[in-house]
């Protein structure tokens, strides 16, 4: 065999792979029959999340609450972001961001102002961090005048998917006496963007720009993510759901905060202006929170 046909037969088998992503595809004889699935294989996807299990307070020997950012420039944490454009690709493949607007216009879900979940939002509510509406000159020359603004002298920038920077998490550590074993549950997630007002001003740096644009309670959004499914670049004929790639940890994120007695402030809060000693701290808390594990054992 030469090297032709080595190639041939790699690229064949790549395309199958890729192909076998999509369900019926290769039982289509439309391309409208794509992604159509029969009535078996609808009862056989007829699941839900893994259900957690019933946790009693006195059954925790030992716990902490943590907050993470998830960076979506690092390369481990790209099924987060991706894809961005949902113009060129198909309908099974969305963004997480896509997916928590998607259960949030569809009343799905609810949203909160902060990690504690203590005051809901409105999707109204989210307008202005999310859209920004501008007039030009021309507009204002026509509001001056006692006429009404023409549309085209109004712009309007709205958030995408490609605009954001950052996921942040809230979840706990804890030690489950019966079971004998650490485990963590996740309790919230907030996606993060620069402020939509400056996003296009350059004069503004992005780095202190950035700001988290609502909170979600995570359980109650655990089954919107497990019908949302993560392209697996290992294999596309079995994807993941974002449910099950989140409550195993497929991503790299660094604690920012930690609960504690001076009012759970941040890192930064009591090291500043040294991005490394707080890196070095952000490390120091997750291997003091590793180490839990083995004290318990410890006699």
């Amino acid at each position: 065999m030469n090297w032709k046909n080595i190639l041939l037969v790699g690229f064949v088998a790549t395309f199958s792979l890729s192909a076998m992503g999509q369900s019926n595809i290769l039982n289509a004889k439309k391309p409208s029959e794509i992604g159509v699935k029969t009535e078996a294989q609808i009862k056989k996807d007829n699941d839900g999340p893994l259900k957690y299990g019933y946790v009693d307070d006195r059954d925790m020997l030992w716990s902490t609450t943590i907050w993470e950012v998830i960076d979506l420039d690092e390369r481990v944490n790209f099924p987060l972001y991706y894809p961005v454009d949902t113009i060129d690709i198909g309908k099974d493949r969305r963004s997480l961001y896509h997916v928590i607007m998607k259960g949030i216009k569809e009343g799905k879900l609810e949203v909160y102002a902060d990690s504690y979940f203590t005051e809901k939002r409105q999707l109204s509510d989210l307008k202005a961090s999310m859209q920004k509406v501008d007039t030009t000159d021309y507009g204002y020359d026509q509001f001056n005048a006692g006429e009404a603004v023409s549309p085209e002298y109004i712009n309007k920038r709205d958030l995408v998917a490609a605009d954001l920077e950052e996921y942040l998490i809230k979840g706990v550590w804890y030690f489950d006496k019966r079971q004998g074993e650490l485990k963590y549950r996740l309790l919230g997630i907030a996606p993060v963007a620069p402020d939509v007002n400056f996003i296009d001003d350059e004069s503004v740096a992005m780095e202190g720009n950035k700001i988290p644009l609502f909170w979600v309670w995570y359980p109650d959004a655990r089954q919107i993510l497990h019908e949302a499914k993560v392209f697996n670049q290992r294999n596309t004929a079995s994807p993941i759901s974002f449910d099950m790639l989140l409550n195993s940890r497929r991503f790299n994120a660094v604690i920012y905060k930690e609960e504690n007695v001076h009012g759970d402030r941040e890192i930064k809060d009591y090291i500043s202006d040294n991005a490394l000693f707080q890196l070095l701290e952000s490390k120091r808390i997750k291997e003091a929170i590793r180490d839990r594990e083995q004290d318990m054992w410890s006699y």
